[in-house]
C-alpha cells in the first residue's frame, strides 16, 4: 500500500517508527494548508514558509513522543500557536526598537538642550502633519493615548497588521525627520 493511500492515523503510527515516507506524505498532504494559515496570520511568504518548516522540523524531532488523535487539527493548532508566538515576538521587538529610538533622542539632550524641548515637540507636530491622516491618527492613538494595537484595530476597523504598518511608517518618518535633534556627543 502506498503512503498516499494511508489514513492520517496510519501515517502517525508509521512516523513514530521513523518512517521517512510517512513524514513526507504528511508534509505533502498538509504543507499548503499550513502555509495558508501562517501566511494569513503573518502576511509574508518568507515568514510563513519558515514557520511551516519549523512545525515540520518539530514534528520530525518529536515523532517518538507524539500522541496525536487528529493530525489535521493538531497541525493547524500548532501552526496557529507558532504564528501567534512569532507575531508577539515581532511586536515586542518593535516596541523595544521604539523605546531605544525615543530613549536615544531623550538621552541626546544636555541640560542646556532641555530648553529646546519645545522645538522638538513642535518639530514632531510638523512631521505628524506630513503623514497621511490615518497614519497620524493611528500613531497618536498608539503613542499619546497608549492604546494597544488590538484596540486601535477594533476602533478604526483595521486589521492589526494595518495598524502595525501605520505605526512603523510613522516611526520611520519621525526618525528620518528628527535626526537633527539627535547628537552623537
Amino acid at each position: 500500500m502506498k503512503h498516499s493511500q494511508l489514513s492520517d492515523e496510519q501515517l502517525i503510527d508509521f512516523l513514530k517508527k521513523d518512517d521517512k515516507k510517512a513524514f513526507e506524505e504528511i508534509y505533502h498532504r498538509y504543507w499548503y494548508k499550513l502555509f495558508g494559515v501562517a501566511y494569513h496570520e503573518t502576511g509574508t511568504k518568507e515568514e510563513a514558509e519558515e514557520l511551516v518548516h519549523d512545525l515540520f522540523e518539530s514534528l520530525w524531532l518529536k515523532r517518538e513522543q507524539l500522541n496525536i488523535r487528529f493530525l489535521s487539527a493538531y497541525l493547524v493548532v500548532s501552526i496557529k500557536h507558532l504564528t501567534t508566538n512569532y507575531i508577539k515576538s515581532q511586536i515586542t521587538n518593535r516596541k523595544f526598537q521604539e523605546y531605544i529610538i525615543f530613549h536615544e533622542i531623550q538621552q541626546s539632550f544636555s541640560t542646556e538642550e532641555i530648553v529646546h524641548f519645545a522645538d522638538l515637540s513642535k518639530a514632531v507636530d510638523e512631521v505628524l502633519k506630513k503623514l497621511p491622516e490615518k497614519t497620524c491618527e493611528v500613531f497618536k492613538m498608539s503613542r499619546f493615548e497608549n492604546q494597544s494595537v488590538k484596540d486601535i484595530a477594533q476602533r478604526l476597523e483595521l486589521s492589526e497588521k494595518a495598524v502595525e504598518y501605520h505605526i512603523t511608517k510613522s516611526l520611520k518618518v519621525l526618525r528620518e525627520n528628527l535626526k537633527v535633534y539627535h547628537s552623537d556627543n
